[in-house]
């Protein structure tokens, strides 16, 4: 089973979205988004994959959200993706991927991971 985790060491869903999968069995390949930001096709992709608009991969709560002054239109999937490459840390996380089978969750609850791994 090839998994990626698009963590952040520093977020507990992320911490426990990792421990999850590793009490699976799985070493998934671990991408620290905050230092290696997905280019705007791989956002797409995870947006795809998971069946939600790149909108709903948006941290609104963050204060980098808030004072956007350059935010695209959120309608815009290509322009917001292209914008969260840029600012990797409004993206929601954990994102987990299984890329043999063409799947992906977000680790909100950490719980969803178990539906790429089958328990």
């Amino acid at each position: 089973m090839s998994i990626t985790i698009y963590h952040n060491p520093r977020c507990s869903k992320s911490r426990k979205t990792l421990e999850l999968l590793e009490q699976s069995g799985i070493t998934p390949t671990i991408v620290e988004y905050l230092n290696t930001p997905p280019d705007a096709e791989t956002t797409l992709r995870h947006a795809r994959l998971i069946g939600i608009r790149v909108a709903d991969l948006l941290r609104r709560g963050e204060e980098e959200f808030k004072q956007a002054n350059d935010l695209p239109d959120l309608d815009d999937d290509s322009a917001l993706a292209k914008w969260l490459e840029a600012h990797p840390k409004v993206i929601e996380r954990p994102i987990v991927v299984d890329e043999a089978n063409d799947r992906a969750v977000v680790g909100r609850p950490p719980e969803n991971v178990l539906e790429l791994v089958g328990k």
